[in-house]
């Protein structure tokens, strides 16, 4: 996670409260209009442009999992899963999450408040040790066989909660909805393609309706706050089950399912000129972090815009480069240094 620049000692010129809002396998606005997902979600892109929203079209995943692309968010660095082909996961995903990594280091030297709210404690199951200042799930409440769906909380009500009792301090939020997710993992889970896609999108609109009591709340408490809504992956809808990620794919469309995730921002005052880099979860932050201090010179060490997947059939066994820098599809082998 070292950076290759100053970045970890960045000031910020601009302080507004930060929210970062992630919808677990939210498909990308302009990817939802067409196969395979078919669906129209006009009613709430309208909802998100009247409050101030810019929608980024195109936007995808680097990685294909919360836990991949996550640990890639907050390490504003691409990981290759460790080049290890063992698991199906990059190691101690959730102790870059959830525990000291650049984001919030950076976070922390410019005097936030931060705070971890989940709707279920996947990112805790193995019991990082929390960098945040506030999480609304204590381990206590975690059993040590659990997955992290066992219990379910509303980030809405702790949301509320939060911002009422820090006015005078800033903030900032990452929020994790778990909805819509994403088709059935494994192949004996999956109910078929047609009724896959149809469960997706019923737990898309129930994304939707946590989204605007989400944003509605932060409308009318924090006028000048900056507002992310951003998914970590696709949700595979054309695929009978997500494990088939681990299958090389050749239809470009099964492709950017799997990768495609939504993104929409509001700035607080002005929308900076370089969002037009805004391509993938990697830089991210990276490109906040230069909005908010006024210093372009962070932009010199973005990271490659790269979408990569572990294969393990049809091909030789390997970590893969799926979408290049150019939004491509390709498929090369990546071998480490």
């Amino acid at each position: 996670m070292k950076q290759p620049d100053g970045i970890e000692n960045v000031l910020f010129k601009k302080k507004p409260n930060i929210y970062i809002v992630q919808t677990d396998g939210y498909a990308n606005f302009s990817k939802l209009k067409s196969a395979p997902y078919n669906f129209d979600n006009d009613i709430f892109e309208s909802f998100l442009r009247e409050n101030g929203f810019k929608l980024y079209n195109n936007f995808r995943s680097n990685y294909v999992s919360t836990l991949s692309s996550n640990s890639s968010l907050f390490a504003m660095k691409h990981h290759y899963y460790g080049n290890s082909l063992h698991g199906n996961e990059l190691r101690n995903t959730r102790e870059i999450i959830a525990g000291d990594n650049p984001v919030l280091s950076i976070i922390k030297k410019n005097n936030y408040k931060s705070f971890l709210l989940l709707e279920r404690p996947y990112l805790l199951v193995n019991r990082p040790k929390l960098h945040y200042d506030y999480c609304n799930i204590k381990f206590s409440e975690i059993s040590y066989l659990a997955r992290g769906f066992e219990i379910e909380k509303s980030v809405v009500q702790e949301l509320n909660v939060a911002i009422n009792k820090n006015k005078n301090t800033s903030n900032f939020f990452f929020i994790s909805i778990m909805r819509p997710s994403h088709v059935s993992v494994l192949e004996e889970q999956s109910m078929g393609i047609k009724k896959e896609r149809e469960f997706y999108l019923s737990e898309l609109e129930k994304a939707n309706k946590t989204l605007k009591e989400v944003i509605t709340i932060i409308k009318e408490k924090d006028k000048n706050s900056l507002i992310v809504i951003m998914a970590d992956h696709g949700g595979y809808v054309g695929l009978k089950y997500s494990m088939q990620s681990r299958t090389k794919q050749t239809d470009e469309a099964l492709i950017n399912s799997i990768y495609t995730s939504a993104l929409a921002i509001r700035w607080p005052n002005d929308v900076p000129y370089f969002d037009a880099k805004l391509k993938t979860p990697v830089n991210l932050f990276r490109i906040l972090f230069s909005y908010l201090s006024e210093d372009k010179a962070y932009l010199n060490y973005l990271q490659d815009d790269k979408s990569y997947a572990i294969i393990k059939n049809n091909a030789p066994i390997g970590v893969y480069e799926y979408i290049n820098d150019k939004g491509e599809i390709v498929f090369n082998k990546y071998n480490a240094e």
